[in-house]
């Protein structure tokens, strides 16, 4: 058989529709029940003859068997479905996750865009959304008010906005707005190149995550900015009417089709309407015929009328969803002074979320929307405002390069490969290599170690607050941005990025993903500590990423200019600093002596002390030769030394016969080493590591 959706499933559901059950269709086509459970369970499938019969008997043609790509019944009638109060009497006056945020744009453009970003489909190409302001008055919003069944609704809306809680409050000023004004605002979200809402009605899919459920993160990828499922509850939380209507173009067919998936869910408080109470969540759809959910509204396969009716046309048949925010505000835009006298003031309104929508895009995508010469960007994204179906602001095209210029320019240079090492000339980007050590899953011993990637640029004008460092993983959202601390006087203005996991790429990308993701709390604003990074790494895993960040403000500090000078009473089980002479006579003289700038120490599952040491260099023509000692540091008694089993130059040094050489005129230089277990007095875990550089005798140092 050819076709889109099983001849099963499919067959199943024209019955329910039908209310004909498998006894009453094997009586009209001739055949046994046992061979139309047989076709509805998969086992077999009808001949031809009996196919022509079945048309007959459901009243369709043959094609539409063949083909299964549109249902044989016509569609229902579209309702609303109210959940029916909890038989134990519990009451819930509101969506708790939608509480998690803000009724703000801009939270719901950071929100709505990173979920548009994580289910990007063709990963060759960006993700496009566009948010599209449409205010609604006189006959407009008549028609827009009977496409939505508002007749039907109103009771319900009159109960909640009666209520004190803080839902009925929102709900009240949002009908006072709508009525004594006769106007509505609403917001579409539109993406394009993503993956839809898939799957089922009520089993685990996007659809049911986003539509029926409350906390159910789904994401495609392993790299997701989301994790907690309440970035969704930003759509709902932006209606002050408590709904959003759905539109949706899958990417994998649903009973045999793609496009124009439909439904609407409405969040309102718990009621009592006509004497009977609800529960609180209600669903616009086609009622349901199967005997598990009967009556209740599922999503229907709107023909292109009705979703030009709901303002849900969506263009072209890329796969992607559209959410229409049903009664959108900002609390900042619409709750001003003076808001809604007139029809300028309305329109200063919409203008200015217009603009706050540009500028959310702008500073939390900014990377996201930045390409390469031969490396296209994760997404486009623009705004635009209507009113009554007429353009009030034109299609506004998010541009990064305008809003962010040096970080555009930094984060161009790196996917190109035209950064530098140091910063000599003017337009130039600097790149570090910023280690993040990432704990084992369970609190296991041993780590991986992740090298970011740290951009340094010179500030211009438009980018804002200079000297900033803009943190970021996979999806390249800007998680957070802080100035970088302890600048020498006299730095230059500078802007710094920090590109961690996916964004950074390279070995165990995959791993430093999952810890930073784990260690973002919900408006995904930090690394900090969070109960899912205690839970799945250790209590002191969060130590990880505050080493992290101190390493990359050391490295930014190190590109722009000399740092300050470290207090040398640091941990004593980690360095200990060793003034040394300023060469033979008659050689170069130094100011200053060496310093351990950082040493990174941990024992391996062998009982030996690992460590990688970064020392800092004196300006000196002549190399350095030092003799690298490690010492226990014992609870009493003295510091007994302990050999080393291998020493290895790694940056601006080589080992020779048990020394370490430095370039000459290098300022930098590192090496790894690890401790002989055979010489240690004590195991490693009872003492602490001093690492010590010590005067090669007899050498030029």
């Amino acid at each position: 058989m050819d076709g889109g959706e099983d001849f099963g499933p499919w067959l199943a559901r024209q019955l329910g529709r039908l209310g004909m059950n498998q006894a009453e269709l094997a009586e009209r086509v001739g055949m046994t029940r046992a061979a139309v459970s047989a076709w509805i369970t998969g086992r077999a499938v009808p001949r031809e003859e009996t196919m022509r019969a079945i048309a007959v008997a459901i009243g369709t043609d043959p094609g539409t068997i063949h083909t299964r790509t549109s249902d044989a019944v016509s569609s229902r009638p579209v309702s609303w479905y109210h959940r029916p109060a909890y038989a134990d009497g519990g009451r819930d006056f509101g969506n708790a996750a939608a509480f998690a945020f803000e009724a703000d744009v801009e939270v719901l453009a950071r929100e709505a865009t990173q979920n548009s970003l994580d289910e990007r489909l063709d990963r060759s190409k960006p993700v496009r959304v566009r948010y599209t302001l449409h205010e609604l008055t006189g006959e407009a919003l008549a028609n827009f008010r009977e496409a939505i069944k508002w007749n039907e609704l109103y009771p319900h809306y009159e109960v909640a906005a009666a209520q004190e809680q803080k839902v009925g409050r929102i709900v009240a000023e949002g009908l006072k707005e709508m009525n004594a004004r006769d106007r509505l605002i609403l917001l579409r979200v539109d993406d394009y190149n993503a993956s839809g809402l898939t799957g089922d009605d009520y089993e685990d899919g996007r659809f049911a995550a986003v539509v029926r459920r409350q906390l159910d993160s789904r994401k495609s990828d392993e790299g997701a900015g989301g994790s907690y499922g309440l970035g969704k509850a930003t759509l709902w939380a932006t209606s002050r009417l408590g709904m959003v209507l759905i539109n949706s173009t899958l990417s994998v067919p649903h009973e045999g089709r793609t496009e124009r998936r439909l439904v609407g869910r409405l969040d309102l408080p718990w009621r009592v309407v006509d004497g009977k109470p609800y529960a609180g969540p209600a669903w616009f759809g086609e009622p349901d015929t199967s005997s598990g959910n009967k009556d209740v509204a599922r999503s229907w396969w709107a023909d292109d009328e009705t979703v030009a009716r709901l303002h849900l046309t969506r263009e072209g048949t890329e796969p992607g969803t559209s959410f229409l925010i049903v009664g959108a505000h900002d609390v900042a835009s619409m709750f001003g002074e003076g808001f809604g006298e007139d029809e300028e003031a309305a329109e200063e309104t919409v203008q200015a979320m217009h603009e706050k929508l540009v500028s959310a895009l702008a500073n939390n995508f900014w990377a996201a929307m930045t390409a390469g010469s031969v490396v296209a960007p994760l997404l486009e994204a623009s705004v635009r405002t209507l009113r009554n179906n007429q353009i009030v602001v034109k299609e506004e095209r998010v541009d990064p390069q305008a809003a962010q210029p040096s970080r555009t320019r930094a984060l161009k240079s790196f996917l190109d490969g035209t950064t530098v090492s140091r910063l000599t000339e003017a337009g130039q980007v600097a790149l570090a290599r910023v280690p993040l050590k990432v704990p084992t899953l369970g609190g296991k011993r041993g780590t991986a170690e992740h090298m970011a990637v740290l951009l340094v640029t010179a500030a211009e004008d438009g980018d804002g607050k200079p000297n900033q460092l803009v943190s970021m993983r996979g999806n390249r959202m800007t998680v957070k941005a802080t100035r970088v601390p302890d600048l020498a006087l006299g730095t230059n203005p500078f802007q710094a990025v920090l590109l961690a996991g996916h964004a950074a790429g390279g070995e165990h990308a995959d791993q430093a993903e999952a810890f930073l993701r784990a260690s973002e709390p919900p408006e995904h604003n930090k690394w900090a500590q969070t109960e899912e990074l205690w839970a799945s790494y250790s209590p002191t895993a969060y130590r990880r990423i505050a080493a992290f960040t101190k390493a990359a403000n050391t490295a930014v500090r190190e590109l722009m200019g000399r740092p300050k000078e470290q207090s040398q009473d640091g941990p004593k089980a980690l360095r200990d600093l060793l003034k040394l002479d300023g060469g033979p006579a008659g050689g170069a003289r130094t100011s200053g002596y060496p310093t351990i700038r950082d040493l990174d120490a941990e024992v391996d599952s062998s009982g030996a002390w690992q460590v990688k040491v970064e020392v800092r260099l004196p300006a000196r023509q002549d190399p350095w030769v030092m003799n690298p000692a490690a010492k226990f540091d014992v609870r009493s008694g003295g510091r007994p030394t302990v050999g080393w089993s291998e020493i290895i130059g790694l940056e601006n040094c080589r080992v020779v016969e048990g020394a370490l050489h430095f370039e000459p005129g290098a300022r930098t230089a590192t090496f790894s080493g690890t401790t002989d277990v055979s010489t240690h007095p004590v195991r490693a875990e009872l003492a602490g590591l001093i690492v010590e550089l010590q005067k090669e005798r007899g050498g030029s140092a």
